[in-house]
């Protein structure tokens, strides 16, 4: 079911962003590419971990310019976890991904830590005034996982900060840290799935509010207790439907079934009645929302085990979609399918940022989402129409037996990708003639080709190891991409490249999908096929088997429909101390593999490396910097060393006259904390 150009003039929209030809999409010529003001300012503040409610990461605050960053230096650092906290349980384990991006709200920064504890401190100095006090406080209830946001919240003398741990939503007093005790039990509520099954509710990215409503999505987990949506080996899981609760008593209001229900549009997309066992799917990216225009903005993922879909033929709605929901009663208002069929994980995994633009000298007031294909859409956010020309393009078939690839998948016409889609032979790193071979050999053992070249199965006896395929199973984009500048109307992406191998293997007698993947390296060391995740493969030396840049920022002027730059988003010190490259002339800036998050100014755009913070994972672990860029033309204007990679994304604001800007850094076996940068 796919409608064309759909506008939602009912209840709901066009299903999804459908065989969609130029002729048939809303073309749209340029004027004028200023925004207008309707965005909600966060001026000298920070009310949102998105900046505003439209999640543009901007703010107008200038101190810290061109001409005075030179002075710019730390003022003060934090760890991630309260020593309060630390004392009480020495034995605690916190996370090192510290996700956490503060808000700012009359001075006082809050966030929640590396174990999902909110806490408030001073932004000028980073001392505490308050830690969320849990009830009971016990090691149990420590023992959490961060965020990347909180929400605030006010009406009149009632200030709160709503946050999500575990399976718990908690509403705090904004000036104590106390519980406020008529929301939910004492302040919290119980928001796990209503199953049986011993199926934890966890979240990524935190709360939203608008018109009073709080919006929670999640990330689930398969029935048999085996993993999330992207890994195990059984099909079955729990669709992770996006709810919303009332903000003063904590009660649910609505929920809206991400899998269409019988009798629903887009049911019948989801053959052999899969609609019954697939689950996951659910908002793990952060939500964005239009207070006036009543509609909140959901980035959907892909189903359960999403490199086989034998059992789930057709396109799946809502998988790898972008839906509008009435902010008061969950009622779809439009929905579009970035994906059909999604055999890559290729969430809509980017916060959908607002924005206003000026299109032919016409106000168009518009949603702009970039997903992990590293397409970047431009609807309309009230109607769900195309802005810029989206088409079907035909893309490879799959071999697999039994399975039913798409045989077309929505492309951006307008705007080039915001980073490389599939695979040549021109791709390949090629530092050295010695280095490019062993690139072209090791790609040999691999299906390659362009971007949706579906997961192929593993023949050892041939020597076929599955499909490598860019964007890898993280994307171009992610939870880290978009930026908007409202004043000049320029979008700002971050990506990455980095491909992935999607090797498939037939399933034993204890497993419920036919075909999983598994790690190559498990196959190449003899430890065989197992449930894992798609993963990248490195040459002998260590180096990625593409050439720079590892990842890039792009400047889009939205209005104008072009890409006005592209530059490499930090650097890599593991590629540029390989001792392969001694003597090659590299690049200034090779890229950087990790999810660095962008935070755009009146004056300049700012950007961290980025790590994952993880054993093994991406990114740069030490070494790393915070940037800042030219806006206009994405030269570096300035950088400073930070402890370690930044883990969440960076803020500012201003307070007593002072402009602040926060990044929150971390890693295996390195410093974690907050960072704050001040003029001295």
């Amino acid at each position: 079911m796919r409608n064309v150009v759909s506008v939602a003039t009912q209840s709901v929209a066009g299903l999804s962003v459908a065989r969609l030809s130029l002729a048939g999409a809303l073309a749209v010529l340029i004027g004028s590419s200023a925004a207008s003001a309707e965005a909600p300012s966060a001026g000298a503040q920070w009310p949102s971990y998105g900046g505003n409610a439209w999640f543009q990461r901007y703010s107008p605050s200038d101190q810290i310019n061109k001409t005075t960053i030179s002075g710019l230096d730390v003022v003060w650092k934090r760890p991630t976890v309260d020593p309060s906290i630390t004392a009480k349980f020495p034995d605690l384990q916190a996370s090192n991904y510290n996700r956490g991006t503060p808000i700012m709200v009359d001075g006082v920064l809050y966030v929640a830590d590396a174990l999902g504890i909110v806490e408030a401190f001073d932004g000028k100095t980073g001392k505490t005034l308050w830690v969320q006090k849990p009830t009971p406080f016990s090691m149990k209830e420590a023992a959490g996982q961060g965020t990347r946001g909180v929400a605030f919240w006010a009406a009149g003398t009632d200030r709160r900060i709503i946050s999500q741990r575990g399976n718990f939503m908690y509403a705090t007093h904004a000036d104590s840290g106390e519980p406020v005790a008529e929301f939910g039990d004492q302040g919290k509520v119980f928001v796990r799935w209503p199953t049986s099954d011993p199926i934890n509710y966890r979240t990524s990215s935190g709360p939203i509010i608008a018109n009073d409503v709080i919006i929670i999505g999640g990330v689930g987990g398969s029935v048999d207790g085996g993993g999330t949506g992207d890994l195990g080996s059984h099909k079955e899981a729990v669709p992770e439907n996006i709810r919303g609760y009332d903000v003063r008593t904590g009660h649910l209001l609505w929920t809206f079934h991400i899998i269409p229900d019988e009798g629903q549009p887009g049911h019948e997309t989801w053959g052999k009645d899969s609609w019954r066992i697939v689950g996951d799917m659910g908002a793990w990216a952060p939500l964005s929302a239009d207070e006036a225009m009543g509609l909140v903005y959901v980035p959907l993922t892909a189903p359960t085990l999403s490199y086989f879909g034998g059992h789930r033929p057709g396109d799946n709605t809502w998988s790898s979609s972008l839906v509008a929901l009435d902010t008061r009663t969950g009622k779809l208002a439009w929905g579009k399918q970035l994906v059909h069929h999604d055999l890559w994980d290729y969430d809509v995994a980017s916060p959908p940022v607002l924005a206003d633009v000026k299109v032919k000298g016409a106000l168009v007031k518009a949603v702009i989402q970039v997903n992990k294909t590293g397409n970047v859409f431009v609807f309309d956010r009230k109607t769900g129409a195309p802005v810029w020309p989206i088409e079907e393009r035909p893309v490879p078939k799959s071999t697999v037996p039994g399975e039913a690839a798409s045989p077309t998948q929505p492309f951006s016409v307008q705007f080039p990708p915001i980073d490389e889609q599939g695979i040549t032979d021109a791709d390949l790193a090629d530092f050295t003639p010695a280095i490019k071979a062993e690139a072209r050999d090791l790609v040999s053992h691999y299906v390659t080709g362009p971007i949706y070249t579906p997961p192929s199965l593993i023949d050892i006896g041939a020597g076929k190891l599955g499909t490598l395929e860019a964007p890898g199973v993280w994307g171009a984009g992610n939870w880290n991409s978009g930026a908007f500048d409202p004043e000049t109307g320029v979008f700002y992406a971050v990506s990455r490249n980095l491909p992935d191998v999607f090797g498939l293997y037939k399933t034993g007698s204890d497993a419920t999908i036919e075909y999983a993947v598994t790690n190559p390296r498990d196959i190449l060391t003899g430890a065989g096929f197992k449930p894992g995740l798609p993963s990248p493969v490195y040459l002998k030396s260590g180096l990625p088997v593409l050439k720079p840049p590892y990842g890039r920022v792009s400047a889009y002027d939205i209005g104008a429909g072009k890409r006005l730059w592209t530059a490499p988003n930090g650097d890599d010190p593991k590629v540029r101390d390989n001792p392969a490259l001694k003597g090659v002339k590299l690049p200034p800036l090779l890229g950087n593999t990790g999810r660095g998050a962008p935070l755009v100014t009146r004056s300049l755009l700012f950007l961290a490396d980025a790590s994952d913070a993880v054993s093994g994972g991406n990114g740069v672990h030490d070494q790393a910097k915070l940037r800042a860029y030219d806006k206009a033309s994405g030269d570096v204007v300035w950088q400073h060393d930070l402890p370690a990679g930044a883990t969440g994304a960076p803020m500012t604001f201003m307070a007593d006259g002072r402009q602040y800007i926060i990044v929150p850094v971390g890693a295996a076996g390195h410093t974690d904390g907050w960072v704050a940068f001040a003029l001295k």
